[in-house]
């Protein structure tokens, strides 16, 4: 005998777990004559129409509301207040924040309930090298803090006061102001430096603090080399509100600084900035390419440039020491600028620098703006440094 199987569920039957069965108890439903059917199916129940909400206070016209009493909103943001502007000092201790924290860290970790033992001040002396520091300054400043303290204990607040100390014994014969003598005019400023180092920059950052003391400015663009230097130069010249002397990419720099000595002195121009293509300090054709352009300087006024300054990058740590040397050897450097402090663990470097050239340091520059380059102060960059608080 063959099984009869039920036939399989239909969707609706799997969907809701059982098959579907044809309703004997449902009522049938009534005949709507064709005719009536489109007004039985739009026909609005009279509950329906009733519920209608009355509109009429909401329609007032904004005329009506411009008299009526608004209620300010409880959650309204609250006014920002602009930030205050931070001094020097605040821009210096931020920018230098990164060194600082470096140097208060190991001097914190080695002298925090420890003796200052033989084993100690050798791990000062290695942290102050990893700074940047320099080895002769390392050695001066790990003697001053051993003197009369051997075998005892020290506090991590001693040390940073005593590493402020000598280090600002240090940078305070090289930080001296970069000064105009304004019997020369123009007063011819050569900016040299390696690719990156912030030369344009910089360049136009002077020219607006000169600019503020009331000096006439002109700027040559001798970074011939880039087009993009050129142009960066001559925005800055706009801003600043000083003309700029240019030729197309790729012309002789040492042709244009000639031409820019004449017209500066044809337009009584008592600043002129020359900016110089960046180079490696040790590629020997481009370091003979800014010794001419010095010699052609020369041949227009015997004693100009008045001022070549080295704009260095604090990155770059012990290399700024060879940058010093070779670029001091092909362009007779007079002074530096240190820029990007506020990019690097490195500041240090600034101290061997002064410590083994004896350069004066001019300027130092921990930011973009115009108001993070100022002229260099020993005893506030060795007090941040150190992570030391502001004197009074």
């Amino acid at each position: 005998m063959t099984e009869t199987k039920p036939d399989k569920p239909g969707f609706l039957s799997r969907l809701f777990g059982r098959q579907a069965e044809p309703s004997t108890d449902a009522a049938p439903l009534p005949e709507v004559p064709l005719a009536n059917a489109a007004e039985e199916l739009v026909a609005v129940p009279p509950t329906v129409a009733s519920a209608s909400p009355d509109l009429a206070p909401y329609q007032k016209l904004p005329e009506e509301l411009a008299g009526a009493d608004l209620q300010p909103v409880e959650n309204a943001a609250p006014e920002v207040a602009p930030a205050e502007p931070r001094g020097w000092w605040q821009r210096l201790t931020q920018g230098m924040r990164r060194t600082s924290s470096s140097l208060s860290e190991s001097v914190t970790s080695l002298f925090t309930k420890r003796k200052l033992d033989a084993a100690t001040l050798e791990d000062l002396e290695d942290a102050l090298v990893q700074a940047d520091l320099g080895v002769q300054t390392a050695m001066q400043i790990t003697q001053a803090i051993s003197s009369g303290r051997y075998n005892k204990e020290i506090a991590p607040e001693e040390v940073k006061a005593i590493l402020a100390s000598e280090v600002e014994k240090t940078l305070a014969p090289v930080a001296l102001p970069l000064t105009l003598d304004r019997s020369k005019k123009p007063f011819v400023i050569l900016m040299v430096g390696v690719n990156g180092a912030g030369k344009t920059t910089t360049i136009g950052k002077l020219a607006q603090k000169f600019r503020a003391q009331g000096l006439s400015v002109m700027l040559a663009a001798g970074d011939t080399f880039r087009a993009a230097a050129i142009e960066q130069l001559k925005v800055w010249g706009e801003r600043v509100g000083a003309p700029v002397l240019a030729r197309e990419q790729g012309s002789d720099a040492a042709g244009l600084a000639y031409d820019a000595l004449q017209e500066a002195k044809a337009n009584g121009s008592d600043v002129l900035l020359i900016d110089t293509a960046g180079r490696l300090q040790n590629k020997a054709g481009l370091m003979s390419e800014l010794e001419k352009i010095v010699r052609v300087i020369k041949k227009f006024d015997a004693i100009a440039p008045h001022a070549t300054l080295l704009v260095l990058d604090a990155t770059v740590g012990q290399n700024a020491m060879s940058q010093v040397e070779l670029f001091q050897k092909a362009a007779g450097v007079t002074g530096l600028v240190m820029t990007k402090l506020d990019g690097t663990a490195r500041g240090g470097i600034l101290v061997a620098l002064a410590a083994k050239f004896g350069l004066p340091v001019h300027f130092i520059g921990v930011g973009e703006g115009v108001e993070d380059l100022e002229p260099f102060a020993a005893r506030d960059f060795a007090r941040a440094i150190a992570g030391l608080e502001e004197t009074a």
